[in-house]
C-alpha cells in the first residue's frame, strides 16, 4: 500500500515536526489536537516555521508552498482520521493520555488504517491494549528534532502484521528517513542507550571527576565525535575487541559489577575474534574491506572536523 492520506494526532513540537516531514514526503496530512482552535494555530505555526527554515536553507526552496497545500488542520480527531490510511499519534508522553487517545483514534478510523504511536519509552504492547484491531498498530519512535534527525525506530508487537510494518517503512523512506526495526522493550534501543550514558554522566559529575561542561566537551570531542559517523559496534571492531576487554578489566577493578566486561565480548576475544584486525568481530567486516574502511573513516573524521570549524561553537555553550 502506498500511503498518501495521513492524520497527525498531536500537533505540538514533535507531532508538528512529524507532520511537516510526512507532508513534504508527498502525503496529505490532516492535523488534529485537543480542539480545532489548537490545530489551526499549529498549522499557522508550522507554516511560519517552514518559512524560517527555507530562509535559513534548512528546508528546500518551495517547502512552505507544499506545506500550505498538503497540511490541513481539522476541527476534531474524528474528522482527521476519517479517511486516513496512516495515523501518527504524538500526544504527550503520558500512558493515560496515550491510551485514551489511541482508543478514540482507532474507534473512529478505517479498520484498515495503520496507527503508529510516537513514544519515547512506553512499551508498545501496553499501548496496543487500547487499540481496536491491534494488528495494524506499531510503535514509530521519531527522534528530536523530527525534521532533521534521520533515524526512526519501528517497534511492532507480536500482533502487528508484516504488511503494516512494511507500509510504514516505505512511507518513512519516501520521506527521507532511516527506519530501523527493533524489538518492543521500554526505551527501545535509542533511549535505552541514551539514558544509560546520561546516568553515567551524572554520576561522573556527582563524584567530582568533571563539571557538566567538561563532560560535554569530552564526549562531543571524543567518542561522541566518532558516533556521528559510526555505531558502537563498528567503532569497537575498528579499535580492537581485545583492547575493549582489557579496558573493561581496569574499569571493573575500580567500579565493580556495573562495568564488568560483557560475557559475549569476553567469549569473542577468547575465540580470537578481535574485530577488524582479525577479520571478524561483532559485524564480521570483510578483511578485503579493511583498508578502504579505515581510509573512509579518516576522511570522514577530517570532513567532520572541517564542518565543526565552519559552524563554530554552539551559541551559549
Amino acid at each position: 500500500m502506498s500511503i498518501t492520506r495521513i492524520a497527525a494526532i498531536g500537533s505540538g513540537y514533535m507531532g508538528g515536526g512529524i507532520a511537516q516531514v510526512l507532508a513534504l514526503g508527498g502525503a496529505t496530512v490532516r492535523l488534529a489536537d485537543v480542539s480545532g482552535e489548537v490545530a489551526h494555530a499549529a498549522f499557522e505555526r508550522l507554516v511560519a516555521e517552514s518559512e524560517r527554515f527555507e530562509r535559513d536553507g534548512l528546508f528546500a526552496a518551495g517547502s512552505t508552498g507544499i506545506l500550505r497545500e498538503r497540511l490541513q488542520p481539522s476541527d476534531s480527531i474524528e474528522e482527521a482520521v476519517a479517511d486516513a490510511q496512516y495515523i501518527t499519534e504524538a500526544v504527550p508522553e503520558s500512558r493515560a493520555i496515550k491510551l485514551a487517545t489511541l482508543a478514540r483514534v482507532s474507534g473512529a478510523a478505517s479498520p484498515d488504517a495503520i496507527i503508529g504511536s510516537n513514544t519515547s519509552a512506553i512499551p508498545i504492547r501496553e499501548l496496543a491494549q487500547s487499540v481496536v484491531r491491534p494488528q495494524r498498530f506499531l510503535g514509530v519512535h521519531w527522534m528530536n528534532p523530527a525534521p532533521f534527525v534521520p533515524a526512526v525506530e519501528l517497534i511492532p508487537t507480536a500482533a502487528t502484521t508484516a504488511a503494516a510494518v512494511d507500509a510504514t517503512e516505505e512511507l518513512l523512506r519516501r520521506a527521507g528517513k532511516t527506519p530501523v526495526r527493533v524489538a518492543d522493550a521500554p526505551g527501545f534501543v535509542a533511549n535505552r542507550l541514551q539514558f544509560a550514558l546520561y546516568k553515567e554522566a551524572v554520576r561522573v559529575v556527582d563524584e567530582g571527576l568533571a563539571t557538566p561542561a567538561q563532560v560535554d566537551e569530552v564526549v562531543s570531542n571524543a567518542f561522541g565525535f566518532r558516533l556521528a559517523l559510526f555505531g558502537p559496534f563498528a567503532i569497537g571492531d575498528m579499535a580492537g575487541l581485545d583492547v575493549y576487554l582489557a579496558s573493561y578489566a581496569s574499569l571493573a577493578a575500580e567500579y565493580g559489577e556495573r562495568l564488568e566486561p560483557p560475557a559475549t565480548l569476553a567469549a569473542m576475544v577468547a575465540d580470537g575474534r578481535l574485530g577488524l584486525k582479525s577479520g571478524g568481530g561483532f559485524l564480521d567486516i570483510d578483511a578485503a574491506d579493511a583498508e578502504d574502511l579505515v581510509a573512509y573513516r579518516n576522511r570522514a573524521y577530517v570532513a567532520l572536523s572541517a564542518l565543526r570549524n565552519e559552524l563554530g561553537p554552539p551559541p551559549g555553550l
